[in-house]
């Protein structure tokens, strides 16, 4: 099951959440609660907040986009949306680039959730996260690499019916088409 990755979106979730922390927060940190808000997005509403694909790590679940723009800034190949929000790392942390920034692709549940996660984890330190992530049931030791956590897994792990993870993953492929339709007709004009 996949997804199509909006970087905006996890730009604007992560400039969210920033704001909530006097606009700086450690990476990590700010890494773990993303994940936890697009896994609590997917279980509630069948669809993650950014769309990123979810990785298996040694410090626990991470969503694969969102690592990579923190370390590099960008997608290879692709403009940076996500430097528009965040600023590149130093001393660990990221900070909040326009307390005033648009966040105009966040609807009013994706907010929600994102004040949900961060009332309940927003205070603990990253270590503990870490471990925390490691008790979930879609995490398995990656033994020093890292490997795909499958959407379905998690669903599976909440209890969810083989229909409901079939209407989910039905939902996702529209998506994806979609995207790609949407795509290859920038493209042509």
């Amino acid at each position: 099951m996949k997804f199509p990755f909006n970087e905006r979106k996890a730009a604007q979730a992560a400039a969210y959440l920033l704001k909530k922390h006097n606009g700086r927060l450690n990476y990590m940190k700010l890494i773990k609660l993303l994940y936890l808000a697009d896994r609590k997005a997917l279980v509630v509403r069948g669809m993650p907040i950014t769309g990123d694909r979810m990785v298996a790590m040694p410090q626990g679940p991470v969503l694969s986009g969102v690592l990579d723009l923190i370390n590099w800034g960008r997608r290879p190949g692709e403009d940076s949306v996500w430097l528009e929000y965040i600023s590149p790392p130093e001393g660990y942390e990221v900070r909040l680039v326009d307390p005033n920034a648009d966040l105009d692709r966040l609807s009013e549940r994706e907010c929600e959730i994102l004040d949900q996660i961060d009332a309940v984890y927003g205070r603990i330190d990253k270590w503990s996260l870490v471990e925390l992530t490691h008790q979930l049931a879609e995490w398995h030791d990656p033994s020093g690499s890292s490997f795909p956590i499958d959407p379905a897994d998690i669903l599976r792990a909440e209890g969810r019916s083989k229909e409901d993870i079939q209407r989910v993953s039905e939902s996702a492929d529209q998506a994806l088409l979609i995207e790609m339709i949407g795509k290859t007709a920038l493209r042509s004009e």
